[in-house]
């Protein structure tokens, strides 16, 4: 099915798009290809720098049937012109990032992202003679400050990990495009059904298909989508030499998931809200953060930015460590576990001074920013898809 030619809805999409109709035998399923090798005519060069979009598969690092069929889904799903798949989605922002800079060059990163992404940018990235600048995107006069010399790459997260902190994509791409630099969204939490970040000025929108887009649990995978020229230069320089591809099953499964993708938001998206108004009317409940309730400090930005709240939330409690033992001992529903976006919900405890010696390392006032959200610590909740009150009662067992 051709997405470009035709306004299919997001659902018609999630099933059909990147498919054709004439599958192997008939079968209204598409097949596995789990060939690493492919038979072609004597005529097709055998160097992967010749590759383009039109080229037959040769070999599954450069290209496979099954994975082509997610890269073309999930560039419709976000109105993009191409998509490239990797095999988690720190090899996705890594495998970007690592494409678009070099030594000299400066990248303006959200301060408070993904653990891997942060320590990517802490640990890796100085080292090759990048500067990395840090900076609370929700505080659009830090980001101006922040700008004040020329930036090649700013690299949002929205809503960020742990918090659902928001950013406002199209604030943030005006400014950094009036200096010719780029932008790359990480939009896992949002997923497409909520945010399409290319259509607010993004360059990239980056996914980790492991979460929602995949949403069993059961495979792991990354993509990147943007304009074909740009992700056929990615695919050529970074997935084809440094090898970062999904495998075809995970891409399989993948695509499975995503045939409810647009269905299961809804349900995240509902359950979280009674979650979280369970929560914001405990009274050993702190605080509530959760982009769907007027109390989150950002909810205009939300209203305009989301049409789905998604199903992540964090809140904070007094005496966590009790709570977390309680957790341990006497769920039955939720999974003390890391990770997010399954159909079975997931908790999971943050220490601010735990994730700010390990991955954040933030100055004392985009500290003190965090701490504006998360005091202490946060419980980092992902909604599944069971009963939302079956889910309350769960919780409220712990509190």
């Amino acid at each position: 099915m051709d997405a470009s030619t035709d306004p299919f809805g997001i659902q018609t999409l999630s099933i059909h798009a990147g498919e054709t109709s004439n599958f192997q035998n008939g079968a209204t399923i598409a097949p596995i290809t789990m060939a690493t090798s492919f038979k072609v005519d004597p005529a097709v060069s055998f160097s992967a720098e010749e590759l383009d979009e039109h080229s037959p598969h040769v070999y599954t690092r450069w290209g496979n049937p099954t994975i082509d069929i997610l890269e073309k889904k999930i560039a419709a799903l976000e109105d993009g012109e191409a998509a490239l798949a990797f095999g988690s989605g720190i090899a996705a922002v890594s495998g970007l990032i690592l494409h678009l800079l070099k030594s000299g060059d400066r990248i303006l990163m959200s301060d408070i992202s993904y653990a891997g992404v942060r320590e990517f940018g802490n640990d890796l990235l100085a080292g090759y003679g990048i500067e990395v600048i840090s900076v609370n995107m929700a505080d659009m006069q830090a980001v101006e400050a922040a700008l004040s010399k020329p930036v090649q790459l700013a690299f949002l997260e929205t809503p960020c990990n742990p918090i659902c902190r928001l950013t406002d994509i199209r604030a943030v791409a005006e400014r950094v495009h009036a200096q010719g630099g780029m932008v790359a969204v990480d939009s896992t939490f949002a997923t497409p059904l909520a945010t399409r970040p290319l259509g607010l000025g993004a360059d990239f929108v980056i996914h980790s298909l492991t979460k929602y887009l995949g949403g069993h649990g059961d495979a792991i995978g990354g993509i990147v989508v943007g304009k074909k020229a740009a992700i056929q230069a990615l695919k050529a320089r970074i997935s084809i030499h440094l090898g970062g591809i999904i495998s075809p099953f995970n891409a399989w499964l993948i695509n499975r998931g995503l045939a409810t993708f647009p269905l299961r938001m809804q349900a995240h998206a509902r359950n979280a809200r009674q979650l979280s108004e369970f929560l914001e009317a405990h009274p050993r409940v702190k605080k509530v953060i959760y982009p769907g309730l007027p109390s989150h400090p950002q909810a205009e930005l939300a209203q305009q930015q989301m049409q789905n709240f998604s199903g992540m939330l964090a809140f904070q409690t007094e005496q966590p460590q009790i709570i977390i033992q309680r957790m341990v001992e006497r769920l039955k529903i939720f999974h003390y576990a890391v990770s997010l976006g399954h159909h079975k919900s997931l908790i999971f405890y943050i220490p601010t001074d735990a994730i700010q010696a390990s991955s954040f390392q933030l100055d004392e006032v985009n500290l003190a920013a965090y701490r504006e959200y998360a005091g202490d610590g946060v419980f980092r909740v992902s909604v599944g898809l069971e009963d939302a009150n079956d889910l309350c009662r769960d919780l409220e067992q712990c509190l």
